[in-house]
C-alpha cells in the first residue's frame, strides 16, 4: 500500500511540474514581451500542430522517421552486441582491432552523413546507416566492458562441471552481461533518433528532419517546435520500449530489479 501511494505521489508531482512548465510557456513569453518569431506560446504551437497534421502530411513524416529510428537501432545494436561478444571471448582479436575501432568511435558521426548520401543518394538508407553507426558504440563498449569483468569464478566452476566452451558462454556468460547490455541499448534508442535525424538533415526529402530544414526556411518557429516535440515522442517511445523489454527479459535477476527508468 505504501508502495502504490508513493508511485501515485510521484505521478502528480510530475504532472504538477508539467502543468507548470506549461504554464510558464504560454504566458511567460508575453509577459517578458518575447516576440513570437522568437518564442511562441504553447497554445500557438498547438495550433501549428493542427494546420501540420494536414497540410504538411505529420503522421506520414513521422512514420518515416521512426521507421527509420527503429531499423537503425535494431541493426545497430545486433551489430554492437556480436562484436562486443566477439571481442570478449577472444583478448587477441580486441588488442588487434581496438586501435580501429577507437579510430571509428573518435571519428565525428555527424561527418559520415553527407558521404552516406553521395554513395546511397536520397534515400532512407543513408539515415539508417548513420544511426547504426551511432548505435553502435554504446552497445559495444558495453558488452565488452561487461565481458572484460566477467566472475572468472562462476566460469571456473562451469568448467569445472565439464561444459564446452559454447555452454559456458551460454549459460554464464551471456546472462551475466545482459542488464549491461540492456543499459547500452537505452542509450542506444535515444541517440538512434539523433542519427535518423541528422541524417535527414544533411540529404533528406522526407522526414522529420526534412521538416525541420523546411520550417526554419521559412521562420516558421512554431513549426520547428512542433517537429521538435514529435522527434521527442519518438525518441520517449523507444526508450520504454527497452525499458519494457528490459523489465520482461531480466525480471529473473537479481541486478534486473524493478526500478525507475
Amino acid at each position: 500500500m505504501k508502495d502504490v501511494l508513493q508511485r501515485y505521489s510521484t505521478a502528480l508531482w510530475s504532472l504538477l511540474v508539467l502543468v507548470v512548465f506549461m504554464a510558464a510557456w504560454e504566458f511567460g513569453p508575453g509577459a517578458l514581451g518575447v516576440p513570437e518569431f522568437v518564442l511562441p506560446p504553447f497554445s500557438r504551437v498547438w495550433e501549428e500542430a493542427i494546420r501540420i497534421w494536414g497540410a504538411e502530411r505529420l503522421l506520414w513524416h513521422s512514420g518515416i522517421t521512426a521507421f527509420e529510428v527503429v531499423i537503425g537501432f535494431i541493426l545497430g545494436s545486433l551489430l554492437g552486441a556480436v562484436i562486443g561478444y566477439a571481442l570478449g571471448l577472444s583478448p587477441k582479436v580486441e588488442a588487434v582491432l581496438s586501435p580501429y575501432l577507437l579510430a571509428l568511435q573518435i571519428a565525428p558521426k555527424v561527418a559520415f552523413a553527407p558521404l552516406f548520401v553521395m554513395w546511397l543518394g536520397y534515400t532512407m538508407s543513408p539515415k539508417i546507416l548513420v544511426a547504426v553507426l551511432i548505435v553502435f558504440f554504446p552497445v559495444l563498449i558495453n558488452v565488452l566492458s561487461a565481458m572484460r569483468t566477467m566472475d572468472h569464478d562462476l566460469i571456473n566452476l562451469a568448467r569445472s562441471f565439464s561444459a564446452t566452451r559454447w555452454q559456458v558462454f551460454r549459460m554464464v556468460e551471456f546472462p551475466t552481461t545482459l542488464p549491461p547490455l540492456f543499459s547500452g541499448l537505452r542509450i542506444a534508442s535515444t541517440l538512434a533518433v539523433i542519427g535518423v535525424v541528422v541524417g535527414e538533415l544533411v540529404g533528406g526529402n522526407m522526414g522529420l528532419g526534412y521538416l525541420l530544414v523546411f520550417f526554419e526556411g521559412q521562420g516558421n518557429t512554431a513549426g520547428v517546435f512542433v517537429v521538435i516535440g514529435a522527434l521527442t515522442a519518438i525518441g520517449i517511445v523507444a526508450y520504454y520500449a527497452v525499458v519494457i523489454a528490459e523489465k520482461h527479459v531480466l525480471h529473473y535477476l537479481p541486478s534486473a530489479e524493478r526500478r525507475v527508468a
